[in-house]
């Protein structure tokens, strides 16, 4: 078997409030994600899933198990890693230009170098002569692309997403969730995901993983047999889709259900 490209053994996570108290938030979660394959992680609301993505990629350590990428240890963000945050507002420098925030991805790179490959990612993303541009001068969706060129100017072999098109309206959601399809069919980078959006969810991934109410642990593993390409108005509506969602979005919500007691405990 071709060694996966991140694998998690048991990771639990607790965090200290401000009153000293200890917190424990992921309990005993494991995943393998092999290459180029796009899995999203979904669950009840405060389940630790932005958590366990930090602790996935080096920017939290785990209290307790294991982080592997590319068989490697994960001890700080490793090379051939990429993340995307929800809110990109935050994640853009607003003193740079688009290409220079892009060429921040680059930066072990020679400084023309740097420019090229961020000029060819503004181009993948739709932004194709505005790397002069400042962040604030574009529209939310366009500075998600542009977060999302900046994650991929360096041809990571893993890109993390947290939320990346929950800021964002309907429309340019679905415009945005096929755009990084098209990207990744042309590329080799695997995608690790969060999102609460179970549609969003099964529309984009080869796999769903549904975590339970904190202490999160997997609750299921949902494959996702749907045919590529996709599209929004096809795929949505397919049988199949509306199957898996409704099997994901059960999931999730017995997962809720059972965090504020109203389902008991299973034996």
């Amino acid at each position: 078997m071709p060694e996966p490209v991140l694998k998690l053994d048991h990771i639990a996570v607790s965090l200290r409030s401000a009153d000293g108290a200890l917190h424990e938030i992921t309990r005993d979660v494991s995943l393998s994600l092999a290459e180029r394959e796009i899995v999203s992680i979904v669950g009840p609301s405060g389940s630790g899933k932005t958590t366990l993505l930090r602790a996935a990629s080096g920017l939290r350590e785990p209290s307790g198990g294991s982080a592997s990428f590319a068989g490697k240890p994960v001890d700080g963000v490793p090379t051939g890693l990429s993340i995307v945050f929800q809110e990109y507002n935050k994640s853009l420098f607003p003193w740079l230009t688009v290409g220079k925030n892009v060429a921040m991805g680059a930066r072990s790179m020679s400084k023309k170098e740097r420019q090229e490959r961020a000029e060819e990612a503004l181009a993948r993303v739709g932004l194709k002569g505005l790397s002069s541009r400042y962040p604030w001068e574009l529209s939310g969706g366009m500075q998600q692309r542009t977060a999302l060129a900046r994650a991929m100017v360096s041809q990571p072999r893993l890109l993390m997403m947290d939320e990346p098109f929950a800021s964002v309206d309907a429309l340019t959601r679905n415009h945005l969730e096929d755009m990084v399809l098209d990207i990744w069919s042309q590329s080799n980078f695997a995608i690790l995901m969060v999102t609460h959006d179970v549609g969003e969810a099964v529309y984009l991934s080869d796999r769903v993983l549904v975590l339970s109410a904190r202490p999160s642990a997997v609750l299921a593993e949902i494959k996702v047999d749907l045919p590529r390409p996709r599209t929004q108005l096809e795929t949505r509506s397919s049988k199949a889709f509306v199957e898996l969602q409704a099997q994901v979005l059960e999931r999730v919500e017995h997962a809720g259900r059972r965090a504020v007691g109203l389902v008991a405990d299973e034996a």
